[in-house]
C-alpha cells in the first residue's frame, strides 16, 4: 500500500473518533466466493481442480454470475431464474444442449451443495474484526443477493453476531451501487455518512458508490487488478492494510477523483 502522506491519524479529531463505523461487503471481501465457486465448478463438470479445462471455463462462469445476476438485481429474473439461466448458457457453452428447467435446477442443486461446502472467511476478516473492535468500531454488512442465502454465508464465516447492522439488497429492495442502501446502512447505524468507511472487492459497486454517497471508500483490490487510478479512493490489497490506511491517510487528504462527464 502506498503511503504517501504524513503520519496524522484520522481516527481521532479533536479526541474523538472521525470513523466510527466500517461497512463490509461480504462475497469477495470477508468470505473466500472465488475459491468455493472454483471448487464447485469443477466438481459440477467433472474435472479436478488443475484440469486445463477449468480456467476457461471459469472464466464463462464469472461473466455469466456477473451479467446475469445483474438482471435479478434489476429485477428483470427472480433468483431461482438467473441460476437457470446461467447453468443453461454454460451447458450451451459446453456443447451440451439446451437443457430443460429440471436439468439446470439439478445441475445447480449438486454445484450449491458444493459451493455452500466450501464457504470460508478469509484469514484476514478475523483479524480486521479484532483490531476495529477493540477500538469500539461499529460493524456492518452491505451486501448484494438473496437474503436467506447471504444470511446463511455469514453465519457460516462467524460474522452473524458480530455485525451491528446487515444489509442485503434483496431484503431491502435496493442493491449497490444505489447510494439509497449506504444511506440505510448509516441511518441504522445511526452516524453521519461522513463517519462511516465502507470496503469492498469491487471498485465500482463498493468503493465509489460508497464514496459518492458520502462515506469514505476503500477499494480491496486483492487480485491486484489495478484501474482505480484516478477513482478518488485508497486502494488496499488486503484487510491487513486498513488499520495502516486508517492512521496513515485521513480521509481529507484522499485524492480527489477525476472529472466526469455530467458530474
Amino acid at each position: 500500500m502506498e503511503r504517501s502522506w504524513t503520519d496524522e491519524s484520522w481516527m481521532q479529531e479533536d479526541g474523538a473518533p472521525t470513523i466510527k463505523a466500517v461497512l463490509f461487503d461480504l462475497d469477495g471481501t470477508l468470505l473466500d466466493h472465488e475459491s468455493a465457486a472454483t471448487t464447485a465448478l469443477a466438481q459440477a463438470c467433472g474435472l479436478g481442480r488443475d484440469d486445463p479445462a477449468l480456467p476457461e471455463l471459469l472464466q464463462v462462469w464469472r461473466e455469466l454470475e456477473g451479467s446475469v445476476f445483474d438482471r435479478f438485481l434489476a429485477g428483470e429474473l427472480t433468483f431461482t431464474e438467473q441460476r437457470r439461466v446461467r447453468v443453461a448458457a454454460l451447458a450451451r457453452h459446453r456443447g451440451l444442449g439446451s437443457w430443460t428447467d429440471e436439468q439446470t435446477d439439478a445441475w445447480f442443486t449438486g454445484y450449491l451443495q458444493d459451493y455452500e461446502a466450501g464457504w470460508r472467511a478469509y484469514d484476514d476478516a478475523a483479524e480486521i474484526v479484532d483490531w476495529l473492535v477493540a477500538r469500539g468500531l461499529k460493524l456492518g454488512v452491505v451486501t448484494n443477493g438473496q437474503g436467506d442465502q447471504q444470511r446463511r454465508k455469514l453465519t457460516a464465516i462467524g460474522w452473524d453476531t458480530l455485525t451491528d447492522v446487515v444489509l442485503v439488497s434483496g431484503e431491502v429492495g435496493v442493491s449497490k451501487p444505489d447510494p439509497a442502501i449506504f444511506v440505510q446502512a448509516c441511518q441504522q447505524l445511526d452516524l453521519p455518512a461522513e463517519r462511516v468507511l465502507c470496503v469492498g472487492d469491487r471498485l465500482d459497486l463498493d468503493a465509489t458508490a460508497a464514496r459518492d454517497a458520502g462515506l469514505a471508500g476503500v477499494w480491496l483490490d486483492r487480485a491486484g487488478r489495478g484501474g482505480g487510478t484516478g477513482s478518488g479512493v485508497p486502494v488496499i490489497r488486503g484487510l491487513g492494510e486498513l488499520p495502516d490506511l486508517m492512521l496513515l491517510r485521513p480521509p481529507s487528504r484522499w485524492p480527489p477523483p477525476m472529472t466526469r462527464p455530467g458530474r
